[in-house]
């Protein structure tokens, strides 16, 4: 079995070299997400609007892969400033309703491109 790299056009540009993520067997892993806006290739640093499209974006990636959101077992979050945490989750709670994946969120300070947050998601196809 090989590993296959995940992609979606409507993904914005990566900005290393990296995939989008990477599915073995039924096993989905996401590289980490950041919010910049495929049109203008710029970052979103709005929270809320930061938050939506990171979790839209690992969306993509995973049903890439055969998996969907209620297949996400576990959701890594990077936040540049933990005061952010409240809006976040807001928009979190909004975006998963009913399904809980195991989560992780800490304050990181710095992240690529000047992101106020960035996140991954360990997921299983839907098979």
């Amino acid at each position: 079995m090989a590993i296959e790299f995940l992609t979606n056009p409507q993904l914005p540009r990566t900005s290393g070299p990296y995939s989008y993520g990477t599915k073995y067997g039924n096993l989905i892993l996401t590289s980490g997400q950041i919010a910049l806006d495929p049109n203008t290739n710029e970052i979103v640093t709005d929270i809320r609007k930061a938050t939506r499209m990171v979790l839209d974006c690992l969306l993509l990636v995973v049903e890439a892969g055969g998996g969907t959101k209620e297949t996400i077992a576990k959701v890594d979050v990077y936040l540049k400033d933990l005061n952010d945490f409240e809006a976040f989750n807001e928009v979190y709670s909004e975006f998963f309703g009913t399904h809980k994946p195991a989560r992780v969120t800490v304050q990181a300070g710095d992240l690529a491109e000047g992101a106020t947050i960035e996140a991954a998601v360990t997921a299983f196809t839907a098979e």
